[in-house]
């Protein structure tokens, strides 16, 4: 999962069967902060 304010990756996600992608608020090391993160491909 990517970071939406700096774009590191910080966790990984399983990839389900669906087009949408999962989007979860949680602790980003480098900002120091609780950020949206985004399911990377």
């Amino acid at each position: 999962m990517n970071c939406s304010r700096c774009g590191s990756r910080n966790y990984t996600a399983t990839k389900q069967d669906s087009a949408v992608r999962l989007e979860l608020k949680k602790y980003c090391k480098t900002c120091d902060a609780h950020t949206i993160h985004k399911e990377s491909i």
